[in-house]
């Protein structure tokens, strides 16, 4: 079919969710603060993922906090997200999520994106997480 792209299927995989808590304007670079959403959609209509992990890192790599102390359930067609406010400042300009899942067996890849908002300069925009590792039991 015209439009039709392939489905990857897999049982889970670690992703890596670039995310940006300021942009910068202007001939001075001055920094406009940024909210940050992280958001996990499970796309699969028939089976559950399990969130194994979700943990923030700086902009040189240190880890700053785990938002998952316990695996999370997500059935099929459902969400779930992590929030970090606007004057949370943490990170450093360019931060990163990292986000483990799995499945009892082959699902749709879940949508791992992070959405970054300013109200005051009127800017929004996401970006997509990358696999770097597959599930392996």
């Amino acid at each position: 079919m015209l439009g039709e792209t392939k489905q990857e299927l897999s049982s889970g995989e670690t992703l890596y969710v670039p995310a940006y808590s300021n942009v910068y304007a202007g001939p001075k670079a001055v920094p406009h603060q940024l909210a940050t959403m992280l958001s996990i959609h499970n796309i699969d209509p028939r089976n559950l993922i399990t969130i194994l992990k979700a943990d923030y890192y700086d902009s040189n790599g240190k880890f700053i906090e785990r938002y998952i102390k316990k695996p999370i359930y997500l059935k099929p067609l459902a969400h779930t997200f992590y929030y970090l406010k606007e004057y949370d400042k943490r990170g450093g300009p360019d931060t990163n999520f990292i986000v483990k899942w799995r499945a009892e067996k082959k699902v749709n890849q879940p949508v791992v994106e992070a959405l970054m908002y300013g109200a005051r300069v009127g800017i929004s925009f996401t970006s997509s997480g990358r696999i770097i590792s597959e599930y392996a039991e």
